[in-house]
């Protein structure tokens, strides 16, 4: 069976499994078997990143030198098969996984989870490093160029071409999932964010009912506003611009932008923690003890400690991505020879999204006590179950606001600077702003590879244009149900991806130990 109808035949299995069992189906791969074990996905993740690192000999720090060393591009040689040198095959990688889940991703584990979820996101990151050496590193191993002379690469070629055709099915799964992604995801719900928070900004400025902010009830559950639809167009505009050019011009402009709004963000919050230097042991010490030592109440309670593992591993998996299979399309494009030295560079990602601006997050957010506004510390500090209960349902507890998502990380900014000026806050605006539009540009390129296994070079130009109209509809309207089957996808896409690690691990082992047993001449 030919990969378009293979393709085909998958989208229509989906899709009658969402129109008999709806959305719930799909959104249970992030809880099954329930959510007071610990999932199959979570246990999957984890359990692949620990055995990989054991049988690969710890290669986030045997190589991380190396990698860095290669990005900096001192082995770069122009002439070999490839798109983007390594520096921008990276920066590509990080604007799809540096984005809402930095900002949003740990406020949340901190709300449900305490500030040790933190230490639980920094245990993922480190094992999560080796999922993304070796997945990468397949990918480059086992891509193919196409007739326009691009590369096409990622888990489904890794699968197809390292495991055997009879693998097919598997490698189409990935690849379906990986489309529905890429819409919902990758695409709808940053384009939503964005645009929230610029409304939002608005609203603040000339209200809500002015003619732009003003929302027209369409029919039930949504609402629109001018001000909405103008987000919409030009945001469309913005990733219709750089998609349509291909993964050249979507290289060259995440190599600008992923750095530039790094650097805003850490340079930020890097300032908060200077100002707030006298805390930072407190927290540090903070993180490790409600990691191994929840109080009592939350013991007693939610699981205690197995409440804060799992909220820290789950966030910490979305905000680095490692295993799910889509960075290492992005690195599958690199130029270079050697597909160990991708997987080396790949291994940066993880290190710069998770170790550091997650960390710099969680610790802006407890360092300025705002991680008092979270149902976490009303758990513990709550007189009654009832008192808690009231508390969460009214939003409210002690007379503090709770928060959560982006909008505690906002607080977080705004305390941090709040000595100095009264607009912290804006910091996170403008973050959501790049991190989200990075990110649907990246996601549009994994969509695309994807779209291309499947369906071949022609439906590449038509995807695109889809891809922008979600980021319109994405912009203009609260997508629930979308967001939930895309953050299944995401799940789907991981299971073919972590079976490919696991059966080529052997083969990735000796690619490893030959290319570092030669020696490496830098080339500048």
């Amino acid at each position: 069976m030919d990969r378009k109808t293979a393709g085909l035949i998958a989208f229509s299995i989906i899709s009658l499994l969402l129109y008999v069992f709806g959305v719930e189906f799909y959104e249970a791969i992030w809880s099954f078997p329930t959510m007071r074990a610990v999932p199959l996905m979570v246990l999957a993740l984890v359990g692949t990143g620990v055995y990989s690192t054991f049988k690969l000999g710890f290669p986030q720090i045997k190589y991380l030198r190396h990698g860095i060393n290669v990005t900096r591009g001192i082995y770069d040689d122009p002439n070999d098969d490839g798109d983007l040198n390594h520096f921008r095959a990276l920066t590509t990688a990080l604007s799809a996984t540096v984005g809402i889940g930095n900002i949003a991703g740990v406020a949340t584990a901190i709300y449900y989870g305490g500030p040790g979820a933190l230490f639980w996101m920094w245990v993922t990151a480190f094992f999560g490093t080796t999922l993304k050496f070796a997945e990468c590193t397949l990918s480059m191993q086992f891509r193919e160029m196409d007739s326009l002379g691009f590369t096409a690469g990622g888990p489904m070629y890794t699968i197809e071409n390292g495991m055997g055709k009879k693998w097919r099915w598997l490698a189409v799964a990935f690849a379906a999932f990986a489309i529905i992604c890429s819409f919902a995801t990758g695409n709808a719900i940053q384009a939503f964010t964005v645009s929230d928070q610029i409304y939002s900004e608005v609203a603040q400025i000339v209200g809500t009912e002015h003619f732009l902010t003003l929302k027209h009830s369409i029919h039930d559950n949504f609402e629109i506003s001018i001000q909405q639809v103008i987000n919409g167009l030009i945001l469309a505009s913005l990733v219709a611009m750089v998609i349509i050019g291909g993964i050249k011009r979507i290289g060259k402009v995440t190599g600008y932008l992923a750095p530039i709004m790094a650097i805003i963000y850490v340079v930020a919050a890097s300032l908060i923690l200077m100002i707030h230097l006298d805390k930072i042991s407190e927290s540090i010490g903070l993180i490790f003890q409600m990691a191994f030592n929840p109080p009592a109440t939350i013991a007693g309670t939610s699981g205690g400690i197995l409440l804060t593992m799992l909220w820290g591993i789950k966030r910490g998996l979305y905000s680095n991505e490692a295993g799910q299979g889509s960075a290492a399309i992005a690195h599958s494009t690199a130029k270079t020879k050697f597909p160990v030295r991708e997987g080396a560079v790949a291994m940066l990602g993880p290190y710069i999204d998770t170790i550091i601006i997650c960390t710099l997050t969680g610790l802006v957010i407890i360092c300025t006590d705002s991680w008092k506004h979270t149902q976490y510390f009303a758990s513990i500090t709550a007189s009654s179950s009832e008192e808690l209960l009231s508390s969460i349902d009214a939003g409210i507890f002690q007379g503090m606001e709770l928060k959560n998502s982006s909008r505690l990380t906002s607080f977080a900014f705004k305390t941090g600077f709040s000595e100095f000026f009264n607009f912290g806050d804006k910091i996170v605006t403008l973050s959501v702003l790049l991190f989200g539009i990075s990110t649907a540009i990246s996601w549009s390129f994994y969509g695309d590879r994807s779209t291309e296994y499947l369906f071949g070079e022609k439906a590449i130009v038509p995807y695109r244009w889809v891809f922008v109209l979600f980021v319109f509809l994405g912009a203009i309207a609260s997508l629930e149900a979308v967001w939930a089957f895309g953050d299944a996808a995401l799940g789907f896409m991981t299971f073919p991806n972590l079976i490919a690690i696991i059966f080529l691990s052997t083969s990735l082992k000796k690619m490893t130990r030959d290319y570092f047993s030669q020696d490496h001449v830098p080339t500048k």
